[in-house]
């Protein structure tokens, strides 16, 4: 369960008890303050009351209020804030904050819910339910620690709150404890069998810990339980649970090697409408991995690979069932496969050529075999070719434990997505650029499965093509002047790439990367010198490269990492 409601059950009675409103009170009225109406017709309901303008303050606030419920059903997040805020304006309560919390929270908008969560608890009383929703908020910022703490006290405050249960077993899952998610998703099964997500949530973890037949059959019994009734609660976004199961049971059939059954059920998680942050991410692997699904099934194409000294892989580690990882410490050359993806993109036809990126590429490849890795290896693509070098690789990232991409070349940002570029971009006018892109979501919604640790390094340009001059002047990594690459808006929330993600960027947002005087990108140049040192933890790697970076350049470029990891990370062995 994602959140809660406090259904305010004193305001229906103090709004209908003035007789002067007879009209309102018995033709609209219950449609509209009744939680099982249907959302329509809960909205229509109070809309018609709002417009008799016989209702003001605290009676206006509650007529507000139910409007706003209404839209939440709808999952127009949008209208719940405007309305509840309205509500806030004529009279402030504990529900209202957080009603219009739980759907900045349903937004990813995590700051701003934990603020009116925070309001709602100073104007009391402090109940289970808003220590539940600020602990959700807190769990998709990454900040576990605090999220357990909420969940604890709304344990506390309700013992037999299943979700909060369920909850907490996920942000210990975060942080590396599978034995005591277990436990307390466990517990939450216990207290409320009949609930799907907590059976969700426990087959994440069966297949973290490469128990496949319990992952599959705890999805299943999800998905019965899904369609036999609708959401306990009017809070759940209508359709995610459905979403949800649909995709961790498809994840589940293929580590299984089941792929028809797999592509099943990623076809039916795409037929749900997604309203929430975590549906959308949800709808976006199920997407990605089917349509990876359907290109095994095709004939075996051309792969394109570099030169035959640079691109042989060294020998793969053996498979191995994918192993809890330890809290404090992931030591990934002793947890299994081990992948990665290079591509370096330089020999633009149709904008400024880059002489470096190849040179990186195999400088970084040849880094990563060294230490163990298999590796993909990718020179100067064009779109077809990237997206098929692309999507190969994500299929052996679904059998790996650790991933790492590195990409080198033209990078843009378009309405605040990434985009890589390919070597046969043509900026044409009326043409729509990002069709001739690689979307960098298509890679991380195809590593989002919850269970990888997965290293994301761009070593790209972080200028908007969409600006008048299409070459940037000077030997940097821009198409043009303008803004940079989006950061990533949250790691371990769900809506982009679960916890155990760092992704590094050569540069910091609104920067430009240099693709250097030598033979090297000044950031390439430092990875490659760290990347294979033994016993060095990855992000005390990039900690190292951003020194020699910021000192190479005399400070014009910073790199720059986002991490939700769950422990220490090693790359190569000690």
């Amino acid at each position: 369960m994602r959140r809660l409601l406090l259904i305010p059950c004193l305001l229906a009675a103090i709004l209908w008890s003035a007789p002067c409103f007879a009209q309102a009170r018995s033709q609209l009225g219950p449609l509209c303050t009744t939680d099982t109406t249907p959302a329509d017709q809960m909205i229509d309901a109070c809309t018609k009351i709002i417009a008799l303008k016989v209702f003001s303050g605290e009676k206006l606030a509650t007529i507000y209020f139910w409007r706003a419920v209404g839209w939440n059903k709808k999952g127009n997040y949008a209208q719940v804030i405007a309305d509840a805020t309205e509500a806030l304006h004529l009279k402030p309560s504990t529900p209202v904050y957080n009603l219009r919390g739980s759907a900045y929270y349903d937004k990813g908008e995590y700051d701003i819910a934990i603020a009116d969560f925070n309001d709602a608890l100073r104007m009391g009383p402090p109940g289970g339910i808003i220590f539940h929703n600020r602990g959700n908020a807190y769990r998709g910022k990454g900040d576990y620690a605090k999220a357990i703490a909420d969940y604890d006290a709304a344990i506390k405050a309700g013992p037999k709150s299943a979700f909060s249960y369920q909850n907490r077993g996920a942000s210990k899952q975060a942080l590396g404890d599978l034995d005591g998610a277990l436990a307390d998703i466990n517990e939450a099964v216990r207290i409320d069998p009949s609930l799907p997500q907590p059976l969700i949530s426990r087959a994440v973890i069966w297949r973290a810990k490469g128990d496949i037949a319990r992952a599959i059959a705890d999805t299943t019994e999800a998905i019965r339980l899904a369609k036999a009734k609708a959401p306990v609660n009017i809070m759940t976004p209508p359709g995610s649970v459905l979403i949800s199961a649909y995709t961790q049971r498809g994840l589940a059939y293929e580590a299984n090697g089941d792929a028809a059954r797999a592509k099943e059920d990623y076809a039916s998680a795409l037929e749900g409408v997604a309203s929430d942050a975590g549906s959308k991410a949800n709808q976006a692997t199920a997407k990605v991995r089917l349509a990876l699904l359907k290109e095994a099934d095709a004939a075996p194409r051309k792969t394109t690979a570099a030169p035959a000294a640079e691109s042989s892989p060294a020998p793969a580690p053996p498979a191995a069932a994918a192993p809890a990882a330890p809290a404090a410490r992931v030591q990934a050359a002793a947890t299994g496969r081990r992948v990665a993806l290079v591509i370096g993109n330089g020999a633009y036809a149709h904008v400024k050529a880059l002489p470096n990126p190849p040179n990186d590429a195999r400088a970084i490849a040849k880094s990563l075999r060294d230490i163990g890795f298999t590796v993909s290896e990718g020179l100067d693509l064009d779109r077809d070719t990237m997206q098929t070098t692309i999507h190969d690789f994500l299929r052996e990232a679904a059998r790996s434990q650790i991933a790492v991409v590195y990409y080198a070349g033209h990078g843009v940002q378009i309405d605040g997505r990434n985009y890589l570029v390919p070597v046969d971009i043509a900026f044409k006018a009326g043409a729509r650029m990002t069709d001739a892109m690689v979307d960098m979501d298509t890679i991380m919604a195809g590593l989002d499965d919850q269970i990888r640790t997965n290293i994301l390094i761009l070593d790209a340009c972080r200028n908007n093509p969409m600006a008048p001059q299409v070459a940037s002047a000077g030997p940097s990594r821009g198409i043009e002047a303008g803004s940079g690459l989006a950061a990533p808006a949250s790691l371990g929330s769900g809506s982009t790439l679960g916890a155990g993600t760092l992704i590094a960027f050569a540069t910091a947002p609104g920067q430009v990367a240099l693709d250097g005087e030598g033979a090297n990108s000044p950031f390439s140049a430092a990875l490659s010198r760290h990347v294979g040192t033994p016993g060095l933890e990855v992000q005390q790697m990039l900690t190292r490269v951003r020194a020699e970076v910021v000192a190479a350049t005399k400070g014009k470029q910073v790199p720059w990492s986002n991490s939700s990891l769950l422990g220490e990370v090693y790359l190569a062995e000690q």
